[in-house]
């Protein structure tokens, strides 16, 4: 029989995962844990692929709030099936810089194995964040040059 995740489970861990605390987070991490944050690296040098559990604690401990500090999470949606969770939300955080306020939706896909996140999927809305972030509406089908010679196209 597949492993069924309790909902009590996923909301704990959702609720270390809105306060971005690295430790409660890192309870509930399987040592194979393999997380994804899809969005553009240039812009948000967090995303990418982090493979196991010191380096997912060295993202939200170190390297996400070098760049966003997430100071508002609403979870909007959270379904569990089986093994696994899915779950929409809006963030708001402050660039780590300057303090300019963004504000985003996250949609995550979580799989557990023996009570631990195993894997995990996060898809920033990249498009809407990195207009926030450039104070300005990307040119769809053409492009935009940010003030520091980075061209962005969509």
């Amino acid at each position: 029989m597949t492993y069924a995740v309790p909902r009590s489970l996923a909301q704990a861990f959702y609720e270390a995962y809105a306060v971005r605390d690295a430790d409660r987070i890192a309870a509930f991490l399987h040592d194979d844990v393999e997380w994804t944050v899809s969005g553009p690296v240039d812009y948000l040098p967090f995303c990418g692929v982090h493979r196991g559990k010191a380096s997912v604690v060295d993202l939200f401990r170190r390297r996400i709030p070098a760049v966003l500090r997430t100071f508002s999470f609403v979870a909007e949606v959270i379904l569990v099936d089986g093994d696994q969770v899915a779950m929409l939300s809006r963030q708001s955080s402050r660039r780590a810089t300057d303090d300019q306020v963004i504000s985003y939706r996250v949609a995550n896909h979580l799989r557990f194995r023996d009570g631990k996140v195993i894997k995990n999927l996060s898809l920033i809305d990249s498009f809407d964040a990195v207009e926030q972030l450039l104070g300005q509406q990307l040119a769809v089908g053409g492009g935009v040059r940010a003030g520091d010679d980075r061209f962005v196209a969509v």
